[in-house]
C-alpha cells in the first residue's frame, strides 16, 4: 500500500481520524497493536471493539508491523494512549524517515507524560527523544469531539497548534471537510493543558451527576454548572502556569467546548468513570492512584483523567497552585478522601470565597 498517511493507534479516536482522512479519497495506514482488531478492518472494513458499527472506507488499512506504518509517510498521526506514547514513540524512532525528519508529525493523544522531571505536556517530552528537525515544528490536534460523532459526519470543531503555522494549516487540510471544522492555533501550550485537565473535571462532574440520583438533593444542574466554571477556572491556572500564551484559548473550543462536551455527553469515558465510583463503588477494589493506574485495564475502558490527576496534583503543588477541584479528586482516587466527603469540600471550598 502505498499510502502518504499514517495514524498509529487503533482506537475510536484514532480510527474515527484515519476514516477522516480516509474518505476524502486519500490512502491511510492505521497501525494497531491488537492483531485482531488489524485483521477486522482488513477483511471487514469494521473495528468492531473500539467503534462498533462503523464502515470503514476501503482506502483505510492496518497493520501490526509499526515500521511499515512510519516509513516513508509524509503525515504521522500519534494516537496511542498517554499511558503508551512513549513507548510507541520509542519504537519509530529507528525509522529512516523520523531519523531524516522527513515526515511532518501530529498528536492528539491527551494527557501528560511522565519523566525524570515530572510531569510533562506531551509535545515537549517527545522533543525530547525526536531528533532536532522535529524541534518546534509538531502539530497537537484538540477540541471537543468524540470518535463516535466524528465517524458519523456530526458537525465537530478542532483545534490544530503548532509553532509552526504551515504544519498546522498542513494538517488543517487534511482533516477538515464541510462536516469537521478544523481551526489553526499557536498557543501549543494552552491546548495541551486544556486537552488533559478537562478529563479530570469530567470524573468529577461525572461523581456529581450520579450523586444527584442518589439521594442528595442538594446537587442540580446549576451544581454542575458551578462545577464546569470552576474547573474552568483551573485549567486556567494551570495552562497559565505551564506557559499559555493565549488567554482565548480557555475560551474557545479548545478549553470550554472541550471541557463542556467530555463533562456532559454520554460517550464520555471520564464522565462515565465518575459514575462508576458513585454507583458501582469502583474505587473500593483498589489500593490508591497508582494500584488503579498498574490495573487500569480492569476497567473495561480508559479514563485518561485517572493519570492526568496524578500528574497535575504533582504540577500544582510544584507550581503552589490552588485547585481543589483536581487535587481534592486526585485524593479521592488514591483513598485520601471518600467520594461524599470530596464533593462536600468542594461546597464548602465555594462557600468561602
Amino acid at each position: 500500500m502505498n499510502t502518504q498517511i499514517a495514524v498509529l493507534g487503533a482506537g475510536a479516536w484514532g480510527t474515527a481520524i484515519a476514516k477522516v482522512i480516509a474518505d476524502k479519497d486519500k490512502e491511510v495506514l492505521i497501525w494497531s497493536y491488537e492483531a485482531e482488531t488489524r485483521d477486522e478492518i482488513n477483511k471487514k472494513g469494521l473495528n468492531s471493539k473500539y467503534l462498533p458499527e462503523i464502515k470503514l472506507p476501503k482506502t483505510l488499512k492496518a497493520t501490526s508491523d509499526i515500521e511499515e506504518a512510519v516509513e516513508g509517510k509524509q503525515f504521522l498521526i500519534y494516537a496511542t494512549p498517554s499511558l503508551f506514547l512513549l513507548d510507541t514513540l520509542k519504537k519509530t524512532l529507528t525509522v529512516d524517515s523520523i531519523r531524516e525528519g522527513k515526515t511532518i508529525i501530529a498528536v492528539i493523544t491527551k494527557g501528560f507524560l511522565p519523566t525524570e522531571n515530572g510531569p510533562r505536556l506531551i509535545l515537549e517530552t517527545m522533543e525530547d527523544y525526536l531528533p532536532g528537525f522535529f524541534r518546534e515544528s509538531l502539530v497537537y490536534i484538540s477540541g471537543p469531539s468524540h470518535a463516535e460523532e466524528v465517524s458519523c459526519g456530526k458537525v465537530t470543531g478542532l483545534i490544530a497548534a503548532s509553532e509552526n503555522a504551515k504544519n498546522s494549516i498542513r494538517f488543517r487540510d487534511l482533516l477538515k471537510n464541510p462536516r469537521l471544522l478544523v481551526y489553526s492555533s499557536l498557543d501549543v501550550r494552552g491546548v495541551q493543558v486544556a486537552a488533559a485537565a478537562k478529563n479530570v473535571i469530567a470524573i468529577a462532574f461525572g461523581m456529581l451527576d450520579a450523586m444527584k440520583n442518589t439521594g442528595m438533593d442538594m446537587f442540580g444542574d446549576g451544581t454542575e454548572s458551578l462545577l464546569l466554571a470552576a474547573g474552568l477556572n483551573e485549567i486556567q491556572i494551570l495552562g497559565k502556569a505551564l506557559g499559555a500564551t493565549h488567554p482565548e484559548t480557555f475560551t474557545s473550543i479548545s478549553g470550554i467546548g472541550d471541557l463542556d462536551v467530555t463533562c456532559r455527553s454520554k460517550y464520555g469515558r471520564n464522565r462515565r468513570f465518575g459514575r462508576d465510583i458513585i454507583e458501582k463503588k469502583i474505587l473500593k477494589q483498589y489500593k490508591n492512584i497508582d494500584d488503579l493506574l498498574a490495573r487500569i485495564g480492569e476497567i473495561g475502558y480508559l479514563p485518561e483523567g485517572v493519570a492526568a490527576a496524578k500528574y497535575i496534583r504533582i504540577l500544582a503543588e510544584k507550581h503552589k497552585l490552588k485547585m481543589p477541584v483536581s487535587i481534592g479528586l486526585c485524593k479521592t482516587l488514591n483513598r485520601e478522601l471518600e467520594p461524599q466527603e470530596f464533593c462536600k469540600n468542594l461546597l464548602a471550598d465555594w462557600v468561602m470565597r
